[in-house]
């Protein structure tokens, strides 16, 4: 059987010298970590089966889990890359400290209890297996890690099939079959034999599938694919730039065309070399001036007087942040191939730096409503509270709109409306203790859970902080801060009144206060329209901003109908 881990280990090293042969530098980096761990992992169950001492076969099984554990923390990350699912840093840094974090008992084995209590290191089959294995409670909590981290990708992979028409299905149903593989695996394959392990042979299964998507990557990267079969045809030279005008090179095309450039070190400084002065340095000012035509182009002679180039400049994009210039040069004095070619080229560009402008605006749109989802999940007792308080709010600005009188800008109900999702977001920093006790609160406890709001307010600003879209900023912190304020001064955190309170704080409020009341929650049953609808009015003036009392009155019937349509909704989900 010796054999059978010697051919895995084979082939693994095998399909990684072939990965690393068609490696670009457009591939996931999560992919190559995977075929980085993969041999070392079958080399360490090699190491196990020749092993001659417990200590050697222990050793090799400590670094056999950090394949195990890290393998599907990258595969996890891998399919929500090509599923264009975006995940934020924050998180990715937390998965990995997770994984991190259940895998260092693993260094405990042979020491402590905590992860292994007994094994002992048999022979069988011509190789050495460990045996009589006692596990300790840190392998319960690894092996319900790796289970959350399989039904995730599972899901991830189900919801792109169903959602994302910007993925190709035929990835995704690659992707979907090492993960099945592996689970079946690392699940049944324990239940068909406790000897020789299948779970290796699926890695090296995944391997192959991996190769397989990876072939396919430059095909399905639109963005990528086009702008390196342009760069690839050789008559468009590039030069780039940073913001402290330091130069970081060009292709050879640009070196051939103005053959000062091969006099220029990346890294170092073009404000004091002659020629960049005329050239680059030129052009960029006229670019930053606003100087260049609305083809954004500029005519440049060579000194040989043989060519007339064709000058594009524009900012240059490290994924959404604008590191420097990026100078696009063509020849201009070339036939009709050459100006299809610009075209084709410009077009390329554009859809490129769209596209990633659109997904960083989603990405902000996305991070806040997943951290306000992922809040509202800790809490099993306010269930679609941010779906009904947002409808809320939705419901009386249209009222609000309606009023001629009042001016609000059409860009504050959007801002407004985007930003009521994220009101309770600070609950983030409750304590489960408190957030989650199903009854009154102590009062010690209610000082701890009405800092939600001020710690609201300082994730949303932190999140939102560089953003460019100011007045979303504002009212988005604004709706976390001052929600739980009053008209009479009588709420919290500061405790201020009247119109020192925002407009979106008082209007998040009335909606805020209405599903409370007409939702049920552990510790007291829905209450009636009627009877909510009393106690709001009579708020009016004391708890809510009594201008808004109309507004309220006029979404009053659009609210009783909306909730109406939430408990049938329930109750058929719940077969009541």
């Amino acid at each position: 059987m010796l054999l059978y881990y010697e051919i895995l280990l084979a082939l693994s090293v095998l399909f990684s010298l072939i990965y690393a042969f068609m490696w670009h530098k457009h591939f996931d980096v999560n992919i190559t970590l995977v075929f980085i761990l993969v041999p070392i992992g079958m080399l360490a169950h090699l190491g196990v089966a020749m092993s001659d001492t417990i200590e050697e076969a222990l050793f090799a099984t400590k670094v056999n889990y950090i394949t195990g554990v890290f393998t599907i923390l990258f595969v996890m990350l891998t399919i929500m890359n090509l599923c264009q699912l975006k995940v934020p840093k924050f998180l990715r840094g937390l998965l990995s400290c997770i994984t991190m974090a259940v895998y260092i008992p693993v260094l405990t084995i042979g020491k402590s209890s905590m992860f292994y209590k007994h094994v002992e290191l048999t022979s069988k089959y011509g190789i050495s297996i460990l045996t009589e294995k006692e596990y300790g409670v840190m392998h319960e909590v690894l092996m319900q890690w790796i289970m959350l981290c399989f039904l995730f990708c599972i899901a991830a992979l189900i919801y792109s099939h169903i959602k994302k028409n910007d993925v190709s299905h035929k990835v995704i149903y690659l992707l979907f079959i090492p993960v099945m593989v592996s689970m079946l695996s690392f699940f049944i394959g324990r239940l068909i034999t406790q000897d020789i392990e299948l779970l290796p042979a699926s890695y090296v299964f995944a391997q192959f599938v991996y190769l397989l998507i990876a072939y396919k990557l430059g095909l399905y990267d639109i963005d990528e694919s086009g702008i390196e079969s342009l760069v690839q045809k050789g008559n468009t030279a590039f030069v780039s730039v940073d913001y402290r005008l330091n130069y970081l090179g060009c292709n050879e095309t640009a070196e051939k065309w103005l053959p000062f450039l091969k006099e220029l070190h990346v890294d170092k400084s073009i404000k004091k070399h002659p020629k960049c002065e005329a050239t680059i340095l030129s052009w960029i000012r006229d670019f930053n001036e606003g100087k260049i035509d609305e083809e954004n182009h500029i005519h440049y002679h060579t000194e040989d007087g043989e060519m007339i180039l064709h000058v594009d400049v524009n900012h240059l994009y490290d994924g959404r942040k604008r590191r420097g210039y990026q100078l696009f040069i063509t020849d201009d004095t070339a036939d009709v191939k050459n100006i299809e070619f610009q075209e084709k080229f410009n077009t390329v560009l554009r859809f490129e730096v769209d596209q990633k402008t659109e997904r960083i605006m989603q990405m902000n749109d996305h991070l806040l409503i997943s951290m306000a989802t992922m809040v509202e999940s800790r809490d099993p007792f306010t269930g679609g509270h941010i779906k009904r308080t947002s409808e809320g709010v939705k419901l009386l600005i249209e009222q609000m709109q309606k009023d001629p009188e009042l001016t609000l800008s059409k860009k504050f109900c959007q801002c407004m409306i985007k930003a009521a999702p994220m009101h309770d977001i600070g609950k983030i920093a409750v304590p489960d203790s408190v957030l989650l006790k199903p009854g009154r609160y102590e009062p010690e406890e209610y000082e701890i859970m009405k800092s939600h709001s001020a710690e609201g307010a300082r994730v949303v600003h932190e999140i939102l902080k560089d953003t460019d879209d100011e007045e979303f900023r504002r009212i988005a912190v604004n709706v976390a801060h001052y929600h739980h304020e009053r008209w009479d001064g009588k709420g919290y955190p500061e405790k201020i009144s009247e119109h020192d309170i925002p407009l979106e704080a008082r209007i998040m409020a009335i909606a805020d206060v209405y599903d409370a009341l007409v939702s049920k929650r552990v510790y007291k049953e829905k209450m009636p329209f009627e009877k909510a609808d009393a106690i709001i009015l009579e708020g009016m003036g004391t708890q809510f901003d009594p201008s808004l009392e109309k507004y309220y009155i006029a979404a009053r019937p659009a609210l009783e109908e909306y909730y109406k349509s939430q408990l049938n909704e329930d109750a058929t989900q719940t077969g009541e």
